[in-house]
This record gives structure tokens, sequence and C-alpha cells, in this order.
């Protein structure tokens, strides 16, 4: 059952993923050859009479395409996409990744609606550490933490972790809150807790409050940028050094995350299956648009960064040079995606 429930969720993100791509290059007037959902063999298959597109649905429930006229299986550009100008192109390109934030947003307006959101609220203080001997109570609401704004819970949480080494230079951090009614200000210096460097909060995304038609919206798009703050910060920490490959899941640990969630989700209801899948997807999909914008070869950031040296040229770029850079940012990622298979396999196995 999890693992139908992960291709569903798969299937979901990559084709509105793809659906940015294809109403684009139709705004655009790009020729869309085929639409997929899948790869390899088709199993069922539509022609437009209207457009002339093909909608296929494909054997491997792996992927996606949105293939426009001109485009062949190395990427290089002729014809109908060829032909549109580089700022078209470049919206087209970009529409996938946009689209993944705007599901994730979707998914948000749904959950928050439902259950409210995560308010930065103070639950707890250790005492004997820096929070409390400032002053902080609980009850009280965290705004700022070092000129960075708190609006949910979990941004408390992200900046421990993602901060660790700011917060290890022993000089005073500052922390803005509301206590009854008053806006503050605590200096706090961190102290080592079992290796790690706390202030001494304690919160819990659990504690929700109930937001208004307005604050749906508005805390939606906070949902949003956590998860892109969220998948920055880990690739922070990868560049770092500090997150290794073994700590990075593939498909094969995504499958075993969504199945783990459903079945601690069951023992709650359907009701609850259906939040925290969709949370999945919101995690998921915010995490493949910031992975797709990165300017790699073969992925969307690659791509749109090609059009826009293009468009800085004001010349298009050898199209042989063009299909080798994406060629090998292919044969790149296959290659990393192998070895986090490989780890995903080990971890399960082990």
């Amino acid at each position: 059952m999890k693992i139908i429930i992960a291709l569903l969720i798969f299937s979901a993100i990559i084709l509105f993923h793809e659906l940015g791509h294809f109403l684009l290059a139709r705004r655009g007037g790009i020729t869309v050859v085929e639409f997929s959902l899948g790869m390899g063999p088709r199993i069922l298959s539509h022609v437009s009479r209207r457009s002339g597109t093909r909608y296929s649905w494909k054997l491997l429930p792996f992927g996606g395409s949105c293939m426009m006229l001109g485009e062949d299986e190395d990427n290089t550009a002729e014809g109908a996409f060829g032909n549109a100008s580089v700022w078209t192109r470049m919206s087209v390109v970009v529409a996938g990744p946009l689209f993944n934030f705007l599901l994730a947003f979707l998914c948000s307006l749904f959950i928050i609606g439902s259950v409210g959101y995560d308010k930065p609220v103070v639950l707890a203080v250790s005492e004997g550490l820096p929070a409390a001997g400032a002053g902080i109570e609980a009850g009280d609401i965290i705004t700022e933490i070092d000129g960075k704004t708190i609006h949910l819970q979990r941004e408390i949480t992200n900046y421990v972790t993602f901060h660790q080494k700011r917060m290890s230079t022993g000089k005073p951090i500052e922390v803005k809150y509301i206590h009854d009614g008053e806006t503050k200000v605590a200096q706090l210096v961190p102290v080592v807790s079992g290796g790690r460097y706390l202030f001494g909060i304690s919160g819990s995304s659990n504690y929700r409050t109930k937001a208004s038609a307005v604050q749906v919206v508005i805390y939606s798009v906070w949902e949003v940028k956590y998860w892109i703050d969220t998948t920055l910060g880990s690739l922070g920490l990868m560049f770092q050094g500090e997150v290794t490959v073994e700590d990075v899941s593939g498909p094969v640990g995504v499958v075993q995350a969504i199945g783990e969630t459903y079945e601690e989700s069951r023992e709650d209801g359907a009701y609850y299956v259906w939040l925290n899948l969709l949370n999945m997807v919101i995690l998921l999909s915010a995490n493949l648009g910031v992975m797709n914008l990165l300017p790699f070869p073969a992925l969307d950031g690659g791509r749109f960064a090609l059009l826009l040296l293009e468009a800085v040229r004001r010349k298009r770029l050898n199209q042989n040079l063009e299909a080798g850079i994406n060629y090998a940012g292919f044969l790149l990622l296959m290659v990393l995606m192998v070895v986090i298979l490989i780890s995903d396999t080990g971890k399960l196995l082990g």
C-alpha cells in the first residue's frame, strides 16, 4: 500500500511540475508534441485533434515530460521551441520549479485552514540556560532571532540547526519576543548541551493556532518559505561537509518515509492520514522546486542559466556544446542517483 501511495504522490508532484512547462509553452505559442506521465513505453495515449499534442501514460511510474517541438532527448532546441524568443524559453523552463512552489502553497492552504499554524510560542524554558536567565517565560512569543523574522515555531528549530557555527562564536544573539503584549529584546549567549548549542527554549509544532481566512493565505506563504529555507539550509550543511550522501534520501528512502507516515497516521483516522500525506507533498514539492532551480546542467536551473547566458550574449550557444553540457549533467545526476539508491538500500537492509 505504501508503494502505491508513494507513486501517487510522486506522480502528482511531477504532473504539476510538467503542467507548468506545458501551460507556459502553450501561452508562448510553442507546440507541445507530447505531455506524459511516467517513462518508457506508452500504456495509454491520446492525440488531441485541436492542438496535436499527444497525452500519454507510460509504463515506468517515475518522472514525466513535456516534450516541445524541436526538443530531442539531448535537450537541443530547434524548431518551435528554439525559434521562440529567449525570454519565452526562459519562462517555460522556470515554470516547472515555480509550479512546485504553487502546489506546496495550495496544499498548505488546506492544512493551515484545517488545523492552523504552529505559532512560535514558548511552551517551556530550561532553568540554568540562557533564555531563563534573560527573563523569557512560557507563553512568550518569539518574533525575531539574530535579525531573522520568525513566523513559525519550526523556524526556531531551523535557526538552531543551521546556525551552529554562529552560535559557537560566544557572541550574544539578539532575540526579540512578545511578553504580556510588549516587545522585548534579550541578548542570549548559547550554551553547549549534548554537543549542540542551545538557548533553552522549548516549543512544539503540534501546538497549533487557528487562522482566519486572511491568515490562512499569509501563513501558507510562510509555510512554503519554511520548506524552501529548510532545503537551502540542508544544502548549505552538505557543502560544508556536515551532511554526507548517507544522510540524503532518494526515491527508496522517500517511499520508506511516506510508508512510515502512513502507518503512524492510520491509528488517528483517514483525515489525519490525508493531512500528514499532504505535508509530505509540501516537503517534496518545495524540495523539488529548489533543487530544480540549482544552476546544474540537465536541471531546469541549468537550462535557465544557459538561456540567461544566451540573453546576455544575444547569440545562441553552439548547439553541440549545449547538448554536451546537458548530457554530462544528466550522467552525473544518474551516477548520484545510483549512489543514493545504494545508500538507501543499505539503510533498509541494515
